[in-house]
């Protein structure tokens, strides 16, 4: 059974991609050219976009919704059934409305569709049938070419629905790419999470002010200590007149210094002159990376060297990196 079992999810997964492969290759032809003005129709529309579609097909026209409003596009996902009943006062004029139905005939998305032709509004049908009542009514066609069902005797959707939601993928991006949608403006459309937590800078996490474990370079050593140890970091810096960073003194160049008898040295006799160190406006992901990549776990944040915070790896921690 086991073996039954591993055959047809490979059976499955292989039919799937046959007709993923089929839709990269229609791009070639008229599908291409239909995307093309989809993407512009989308992209030039004021307004939002409205997914519609029934039974698996809705339940994709809802992830693709979600996904171009994440990606800075504003959409909405509208059940036929509901805009049939009041819904259809959400759509405006200088909307899109892209309709979903693998056979082109689905008798619920006729009063949306003919919302759509009444009052002038963008319709864009994704569909299986360029010849169908969809596609015969719409004013961009993305026809699909033809697939096989994974499970061929029920002809469930499967194989279908997958090009179906890789498509809404394709427009997602293919807007991405055209926009100036930035990390920054997806970070603020996902600021729960690892997700938003992988988008945050450095400067949202830094700790300033008095939590800076810093001492002049005239400091002593014991000065350095007694900075040092009533913080929490496991180092603390030294800084210029101006406030740049000249050196660092870490729990290891404390160790070295005792055993060399350097307790009553000056603090700049002891500090590593190559403090590692971030910029403000850098992505925590990368902070994260650079402790791990040289076995540290604080930085110094430096705007034009000066030293504008400190970054701790128990910071990254509680927002979620680690």
């Amino acid at each position: 059974m086991s073996n039954e079992a591993r055959q047809s999810a490979a059976d499955t997964i292989a039919c799937e991609i046959r007709g993923l492969e089929a839709l990269r290759n229609a791009f070639g032809g008229p599908l291409g050219a239909a995307f093309e003005r989809a993407v512009e129709a989308l992209t030039n529309a004021p307004g939002r976009v409205i997914v519609t579609g029934v039974g698996k097909s809705g339940h994709i026209a809802r992830k693709i919704a979600a996904t171009l409003a994440s990606t800075g596009k504003p959409a909405h996902f509208v059940h036929p059934s509901d805009a049939s009943h009041g819904d259809l006062g959400m759509v405006r004029p200088d909307d899109v409305v892209m309709a979903l139905s693998w056979s082109g005939e689905t008798a619920e998305l006729s009063d949306i569709v003919a919302y759509t032709r009444r009052f002038g509004v963008t319709l864009i049908a994704s569909t299986g049938s360029a010849e169908s009542t969809l596609a015969r009514a719409a004013d961009i066609v993305l026809a699909m070419p033809s697939c096989d069902e994974a499970c061929s005797d029920l002809l469930a959707p499967t194989t279908s629905t997958t090009m179906q939601l890789a498509l809404g993928d394709a427009l997602a991006v293919a807007l991405l790419d055209r926009g100036s949608f930035s990390a920054e403006d997806f970070r603020t459309l996902h600021p729960g999470g690892r997700l938003g937590a992988r988008l945050l800078r450095v400067s949202a996490l830094m700790h300033t002010g008095d939590e800076l474990p810093l001492v002049t370079e005239d400091a002593s050593l014991q000065e350095a200590i007694v900075r040092m140890t009533g913080g929490r970091f496991g180092m603390t810096g030294v800084v210029n007149t101006d406030g740049t960073l000249v050196g660092v003194i870490t729990d290891g160049d404390l160790r070295r210094a005792f055993t060399r008898g350097f307790q009553d040295r000056p603090a700049t006799e002891v500090m590593g002159r190559s403090p590692r160190t971030i910029a403000p406006d850098e992505l925590a992901q990368a902070a994260l990376a650079r402790m791990n990549a040289e076995g540290i776990t604080s930085l110094f944040v430096l705007d034009h060297g000066r030293v504008t915070g400190v970054l701790h790896v128990h910071d990254l921690l509680r927002a979620g990196l680690v």
